[in-house]
């Protein structure tokens, strides 16, 4: 492994946590905001002093604190970029590519290498120019090209994306490809976006709350999540507390609705989820039919958000928590279902105060005890 990290930093009202190894690989940081993410990026550049801990790099220790090592950011060789970029605004685009390469480079060395970069990057003829005349788009291929000229141990980006228009973001998300296929060495990227991290991340660290509660393979992520933390960062929509009912039933209490799942639900079964895409209208299905009212839609350009309200009375093939009128229960949480409106027509998409049967497909239900 090339990079090897195990440090606890503690607050006053937070504690930070995380153990984990990684190689050539980009491994992805998932978590909602304040959850220790950016911390632990920083405990790795040297700007933030772990209280204990362990970091190494390429075989380099950057800190022990058994052993009382501590390198200077400056002797760590990292490159870490904020969402910002944090070009010097005073320094010229080829200054500023060239302010992470050791002082003692020689100029020559040091001109051949910025140049390098400014091909690298199609910023040939920005050389002279000063930040605030560049695009955010510019800024941040300067902000890469830096990073490389310095030649680091180990890549880190912080929410490189957070201030950029869709548009851009499309754009530049090549560039950023192009930047992890030349780098040889482990690349650590945060983000809090699900797709972000997909399209980048060959593992995923999910962190809550200063702790690492799920380390896997980005498809696993997906496809089996295994903790709330989860559930929530990547994307699933509908989630409620579990209790198991039998080998292959349980019950979503905040839903009021007993589930038939494909696979056996564990004996400790703490949260349910089911992804708002997955849902479908009932075709003749045996099991997880249900009527739902439609409280509220809403449309983005190619979905129909649907938030659905449980309706008391069962259907013949589903099974409900408890029993009453055909009305909708306001106490029970609401359900969100999302239509692919260029697969529906617009007469058949549901809007509020219809009643739909609704499917939930079993092989879609996860299934975490923690």
């Amino acid at each position: 492994m090339s990079l090897l990290v195990d440090v606890k930093k503690r607050f006053p009202n937070f504690d930070l946590e995380v153990d984990f190894e990684a190689g050539n690989e980009t491994l992805g940081f998932l978590g909602a905001s304040g959850s220790g993410k950016s911390l632990t990026l920083r405990c790795i550049a040297g700007l933030e002093t772990p209280d204990e801990g362990v970091i190494i790099v390429e075989g380099m220790t950057f800190f022990d604190s058994k052993k009382g090592i501590n390198l200077s950011p400056q002797q760590r060789k990292t490159a870490l970029l904020f969402q910002n970029y944090m070009l010097f605004p005073n320094l010229t685009v080829a200054e500023n590519i060239a302010a992470g390469i050791p002082l003692a480079t020689p100029k020559d060395v040091v001109h051949d290498l910025v140049e390098k970069q400014l091909i690298l990057f199609g910023l040939q003829g920005f050389g002279k120019r000063y930040p605030i005349r560049l695009s955010g788009g510019q800024q941040q291929r300067v902000a890469l090209a830096r990073m490389l000229a310095a030649t680091p141990k180990i890549l880190m980006l912080d929410e490189p994306f957070s201030a950029l228009d869709s548009h851009l973001k499309s754009a530049l998300e090549q560039d950023m490809l192009d930047l992890f296929e030349r780098f040889d060495g482990s690349i650590l990227y945060v983000s809090h976006d699900i797709d972000e991290a997909f399209h980048f991340c060959d593992r995923i660290a999910v962190i809550d709350h200063g702790s690492l509660k799920e380390l896997a393979a980005t498809k696993d992520i997906l496809s089996s999540p295994s903790t709330l933390a989860t559930l929530k960062v990547s994307g699933v929509k509908n989630i409620s507390p579990a209790r198991r009912i039998s080998e292959r039933q349980v019950e979503a209490t905040a839903w009021g609705l007993t589930l038939f799942c494909q696979r056996e639900v564990p004996a400790d079964v703490a949260y349910i989820g089911v992804r708002a895409s997955y849902l479908r209208r009932a075709n003749g299905e045996d099991h997880n039919v249900f009527d739902m009212q439609v409280y509220r839609s809403s449309d983005s350009r190619f979905e129909r958000t649907v938030m659905l309200s449980p309706v008391l009375e069962s259907p013949d093939n589903g099974t409900w928590s408890s029993g009453g009128n055909r009305e909708s229960k306001p106490s029970l949480a609401r359900i969100q279902w999302k239509v692919d409106k260029l697969a529906v027509s617009e007469a058949g998409l549901p809007v509020k105060g219809d009643v739909v049967r609704l499917f939930i497909p079993p092989e879609h239900i996860y299934l975490v005890t923690r």
